[in-house]
């Protein structure tokens, strides 16, 4: 393809692509869900939340896409099968996955036990590997390539004093996951990368976004690293993985990128 051939409109789109949403149910899963929806993607969407994805789909309705849904949770590698292969049924093929699934606790790793590191990287890191394998195996057979996103941090780059030890293993665990399997999927056309934002507008955040008390001093000491002075909004991450998933982003794998307004550049 050149210069002259390309078409922005068709490029950076997703309409009508297959795409699984792992953990959709979540701020950001349910964002992203929202993005693509409007663009036009055909979407599975998976969680283990029942009534999050009756509610998830009751408000893609008016987007007019095919919306699809299961109450499932990568814990096992048949429930990942399931997920994708619901994808493929309904859908005849899966050419993009995002997941968002994840956790954190927050303890000294003096006084963090063992049973709560790995439910931290059983979410963070076991679940977004399984629904990587499945949905490879669901790939490579179909032969079309694909693309994948994978939620990362800052803080599998940076790390934390308060109590994150679990949690920044885990991301940083993602980035290289992404990294080795860039390697491994080349040759079969599958990009996949990661995530990486800062603090972004959610229920769960929402009380650093208040105007007084704890949440106003947090907010403070963050927006001192942060080079475009503010915090988050659901759409610039969103924005992100919508790219990543089109064919515009065809020759970038391997990555995490930082949606993060410049605060893993300090």
């Amino acid at each position: 393809m050149n210069l002259e051939d390309f078409d922005p409109s068709k490029r950076f789109s997703v309409l009508g692509k297959s795409i699984l949403i792992s953990g959709a149910t979540g701020s950001l899963g349910k964002a992203v869900a929202i993005g693509l929806a409007k663009g036009g993607a055909r979407l599975t969407l998976a969680d283990n939340n029942q009534a999050g994805l009756l509610d998830l789909e009751k408000d893609l309705q008016g987007f007019g896409t095919e919306v699809v849904t299961i109450s499932c949770w990568p814990d096992n590698p048949e429930n990942a099968e399931q997920m994708v292969s619901l994808a493929v049924k309904n859908f005849g093929s899966l050419d993009g996955v995002v997941v968002t699934n994840g956790t954190n606790h927050v303890a000294d790793i003096v006084d963090l036990h063992v049973d709560e590191w790995q439910r931290v990287m059983d979410a963070n890191l076991r679940a977004p590997w399984l629904v990587c394998q499945a949905a490879g195996r669901q790939m490579i057979k179909a032969g079309k390539g694909g693309s994948v996103v994978i939620l990362s941090s800052t803080r599998g780059k940076l790390g934390h004093p308060a109590g994150y030890t679990a949690y920044c293993t885990s991301k940083a665990g993602i980035d290289s996951l992404v990294r080795t399997l860039a390697c491994e999927w080349g040759r079969h056309q599958i990009t996949i990368n990661a995530i990486g934002p800062t603090v972004f507008r959610s229920p769960i955040s929402a009380w650093m976004f208040a105007e007084e008390g704890p949440g106003k001093i947090t907010r403070e000491g963050m927006l001192s690293r942060i080079p475009l002075g503010r915090l988050g909004e659901p759409e610039d991450i969103v924005g992100s993985i919508y790219f990543l998933l089109t064919s515009a982003a065809g020759f970038i794998t391997g990555q995490t990128i930082y949606p993060d307004g410049g605060y893993t550049a300090g």
